[in-house]
């Protein structure tokens, strides 16, 4: 009787924790289809290619700032960061195979698997939604990990259903390195909604970079010639 009894408590215990962890992913679930949904919809979630062009003012103290231009262009899995500015112009290109960075070693993680293109990839095999980490619990949002183990922690608005800021950790070398994005303004392109000014912040430990970033173009589902994405120089 007594084993009986053990086992129907631990087959009840089981089935609480069975039934909690189906309501978290159902919830889960449906903040990100309203996420989705406040971006665009199925328009947001079949966007073919991506461009973005524009300003920044990039600044490592409130004293020293600099501008610069940037441009993200994205196809499919393939994709094109270029930032030109006084210092350090920098480019890196992924052609669907391999990752060209145009300062030697030097690789960024794969832009496509870190921020806001994360969010189009939400119900695809390998991308996981997830619970935000225990310290971000009071507010609402989730975490969306690729399959390669990026995650970006995304916050919502909880009115409009937009992103409204989110953040990621990762590792450039042996250098841990936390960027945080603050969206201040969003544009509507073919009934799809993206940032178009926001604010980021790069803490790499010893240090922190500050961006302000204003999208000056911005093309969504153009043609866009595979040469763009060549490894070379």
């Amino acid at each position: 009787m007594r084993l009986i009894l053990a086992i129907l408590i631990l087959f009840s215990l089981n089935l609480v924790t069975f039934t909690q962890n189906v309501k978290q992913t159902s919830d889960l679930t449906s903040l990100a289809d309203r996420v989705i949904r406040a971006h665009g919809g199925e328009k947001f979630r079949k966007m073919q290619s991506l461009i973005i062009r524009g300003t920044a003012e990039v600044s490592g103290s409130p004293t020293a700032t600099f501008p610069a231009t940037f441009q993200m262009i994205f196809s499919g899995d393939k994709y094109l960061l270029e930032v030109n500015n006084p210092f350090q112009p920098f480019k890196q290109v992924y052609d669907g195979r391999q990752t060209y960075s145009s300062i030697g070693n030097f690789t960024l993680p794969p832009i496509n698997r870190l921020g806001f293109p994360l969010l189009q990839r939400v119900g695809e095999n390998g991308f996981v939604l997830s619970e935000l980490p225990e310290k971000e619990k009071k507010k609402v949002g989730f975490r969306i990990t690729s399959p390669e183990g990026y995650n970006t922690d995304f916050f919502i608005d909880e009115k409009t259903g937009r992103v409204k800021s989110y953040k990621a950790t990762y590792l450039v070398g042996n250098r841990t390195v936390t960027t945080a994005v603050e969206i201040d303004k969003f544009r509507e392109i073919e009934g799809v909604v993206l940032p178009e000014r926001y604010f980021q912040r790069f803490d790499l430990g010893s240090f922190t970079i500050y961006s302000d970033f204003r999208a000056k173009e911005i093309l969504v589902n153009s043609n866009i010639d595979d040469k763009i994405f060549s490894m070379a120089p």
